[in-house]
């Protein structure tokens, strides 16, 4: 993967990646940004793949510019059409590194996804960050820093993830309550790209596990935001981990500066805006169908202790 910083550096990685006529997938939020482009789609997101891909045609690449639905958009078509993706995150998402991707409806609520997106570059710029609202930035951040305590512990986890977990998730920790004090530090903004950065290439290396599970059949059963889901469904997930992934967790706390690590998870979602699932419009009493589909997904089978939906449910119970 091809990574640059600065908005400047994007012409360069394009024509880098072969990249000549561009297809742009990002919502009329960026329609004035200086891009030379061939053709663009503003309906994000969208779950009608197959007409963004038939509009991309004469097109060599995908740009997607946004957050995790603009990107898991473009690998969606990237997957269809075979065309390389260049990203462009403006939240903390993560969803640049990886070539899965969920595919929602304008409603957000979740029709499909997939794997197969040709992944060819990033481009991270601080600057489109800066009118990234409140509960936004507080939301895709924590999504980032449930990417780096899970890399250190799921099936899948490898020195190169935990390298990138370790070197991100303080970076989160430190600069979060700065972005949430003053969307318009730029320094502080530049601080937690960096984490979710790191947060990211943790995600691509090692995987996800069973907080991202949960919050995964939240967000596709409710249209709740990823970030929001797993601000809620980290600490649990630490805790119910506890027994077989000890020394991970310590190591995860350590970075925060913390020997409670999943307490440090639920103060920064509470002051991002976070307390509980029935704040989200999750009802109570389908909280063991929820549960369910959670231990039917990937994240969950991948996670270092089984979990059984009665499990799941008990743990949603601990958060509604």
């Amino acid at each position: 993967m091809i990574v640059r910083w600065g908005l400047e550096e994007l012409e360069s990685l394009l024509r880098e990646v072969a990249i000549e006529s561009p297809f742009v997938i990002a919502s009329d939020r960026w329609e004035n940004l200086p891009l030379r482009v061939s053709h663009r789609w503003n309906e994000v997101p969208t779950h009608r793949i197959a007409e963004v891909a038939e509009a991309a045609a004469g097109s060599d690449g995908l740009l997607a510019i946004g957050g995790g639905s603009a990107i898991d958009l473009a690998k969606a078509v990237s997957a269809d059409t075979a065309l390389p993706v260049v990203s462009v995150p403006t939240t903390y998402s993560g969803a640049e590194w990886t070539t899965f991707f969920g595919v929602r409806d304008p409603d957000r609520r979740m029709k499909g996804g997939g794997s197969g997106a040709r992944l060819a570059g990033i481009v991270y710029e601080p600057r489109l960050t800066l009118e990234l609202p409140r509960v936004e930035s507080g939301g895709t951040a924590l999504n980032a820093l449930a990417h780096c305590a899970e890399a250190l512990y799921v099936q899948g986890h490898n020195a190169e993830g935990d390298r990138a977990a370790l070197a991100g998730a303080p970076l989160i920790d430190e600069a979060l309550p700065r972005v949430l004090a003053d969307g318009h530090d730029l320094a502080a903004r530049t601080t937690l790209l960096e984490g979710a950065h790191h947060a990211g290439a943790a995600l691509g290396a090692a995987g996800l596990a069973l907080g991202h599970a949960i919050a995964q059949a939240l967000g596709g059963r409710y249209g709740i935001a990823h970030g929001a889901a797993n601000a809620l469904c980290l600490p649990p997930a630490l805790r119910f981990n506890e027994p077989v992934a000890a020394a991970a967790i310590a190591r995860f706390g350590e970075t925060l500066g913390t020997p409670d690590p999943a307490a440090r998870v639920e103060e920064l979602a509470r002051l991002s805006g976070f307390a509980r699932l029935r704040d989200l419009g999750v009802p109570e009493d389908e909280l063991d169908d929820v549960a369910e589909a959670a231990a039917a997904r990937a994240g969950a089978k991948a996670n270092p202790r089984p979990a059984s939906a009665a499990e799941i449910a008990e743990l949603l119970r601990s958060i509604w």
